[in-house]
């Protein structure tokens, strides 16, 4: 069952009246609970309605009912590649923009690209249409939610390596969760509904587990609940942006140099804290002498640039300052830049340089006043 289900006409009075592409995004807790099948009843809807829909990419998964409704609409032909001796197939993205219509529905959007694509993954195709003008209806599992990676590990002990980075969800118009009872969900996979009967076993034992799927189900009710407040929050909002700006709500994420997943880990924190504040956010790292570019571990500067990357995907403003004292320069930028939130890796210092005041984290603690500190344990987990 839908939550927050929108009408098609709603979305299409979006449509109409938007001059940038509008995007309507359906999250699921897990494979099956028939998210490709919603958008494809939406696109039937919009199109008795005499809107120009085209299914850019579908995968059916060899669902009867769900292959059914892809009859009677415009299929884009994917692009088809000889790669390494196997045939892959991709959305073709320059055919889609070149028959550019209102609406197109985009499946998988956690999907990373082969190859010889333009874009490296699929949420990247979905922004250029989206930049073309073209409206978009897409889906993809909650688990699949960059900022979400390290609760679902904990929660599941599932890792799941394709994410979609949280600005693609931010930038969403609507946000709709296609719900299904845990118990229903798995009488659809022992019916063969979901993967084919030689598989369902092998799911029944791994991701599809009673107390996991109800750990997704519930962190997608929270998920999408939480979007539509802030999208709510955020048009109220608009209306007095200065008031917002004085609120002083901002959050800076302190990047250190270190290999994974600790950037991760305190970015993910970072981008839900201000995810619920609907607030911008920083991802900051303090440079000294030694970590300079022609000093500094190759490595260790990998390391880092993949951070900053993260951060601008999970819709972060990046900004690295150059200081000898790393947590006069955090603050200095802190208090200029309307930051009330600090989310900080804690120390692996030995307990004695804590208690002489050594550790970056405890300067942090005795002369961050002024600031809320979100210290995160970068034990491994």
């Amino acid at each position: 069952m839908a939550k927050n289900q929108k009408r098609p006409e709603d979305f299409l009075e979006l449509v109409e009246r938007a001059k940038r592409g509008r995007l309507k995004v359906f999250i699921g807790s897990a494979a099956g609970v028939g998210k490709t099948y919603q958008m494809l009843e939406e696109a039937h809807a919009l199109q008795k309605r005499g809107v120009d829909v085209v299914l850019a990419f579908i995968e059916p998964h060899d669902r009867a009912d769900t292959a059914a409704l892809i009859e009677g609409l415009e299929v884009v032909p994917r692009q088809r590649i000889d790669y390494r001796g196997v045939v892959v197939e991709e959305m073709d993205l320059d055919a889609v923009l070149k028959r550019h219509p209102q609406v197109a529905i985009v499946d998988e959007l956690a999907h990373t690209n082969a190859p010889f694509c333009k874009n490296k993954k699929r949420y990247q195709d979905v922004v250029e249409l989206l930049e073309a003008g073209i409206n978009v209806i897409c889906a993809f599992n909650v688990q699949h939610l960059e900022s979400l990676n390290e609760m679902v590990k904990q929660a599941t002990s599932v890792i799941v390596r394709e994410t979609v980075p949280d600005s693609i969800l931010k930038r969403a118009d609507q946000v709709v969760d296609i719900d299904l009872a845990v118990e229903d969900l798995i009488d659809r996979l022992r019916a063969g509904k979901i993967y084919a009967p030689d598989k369902v076993d092998w799911a029944m034992e791994n991701f599809f587990q009673p107390e996991k799927l109800a750990v997704l189900r519930e962190i997608a009710l929270r998920e999408v609940a939480e979007s539509v407040d802030r999208t709510v929050s955020a048009k109220a909002d608009s209306e007095d942006t200065a008031r917002r700006a004085a609120a002083s709500e901002r959050v800076m994420v302190c990047l250190p140099t270190r290999p994974p997943p600790y950037g991760a880990m305190l970015l993910r924190q970072g981008s839900r804290l201000a995810g619920r504040l609907n607030t911008d956010w920083f991802g900051v790292h303090i440079e000294t002498k030694s970590e300079a570019g022609h000093r500094i571990d190759a490595t260790l500067q990998r390391y880092l640039l993949d951070d900053e990357q993260r951060a601008r995907d999970l819709g972060a403003e990046v900004v690295r300052l150059r200081s000898e004292k790393a947590v006069d320069a955090l603050l200095e930028f802190g208090r200029d830049h309307g930051v009330r939130h600090i989310v900080v890796g804690r120390s692996h210092k030995p307990w004695w340089r804590r208690l002489l005041g050594q550790s970056p984290v405890f300067k942090l603690v005795t002369e961050a006043a002024g600031f809320d500190l979100h210290i995160v344990s970068l034990e491994d987990r």
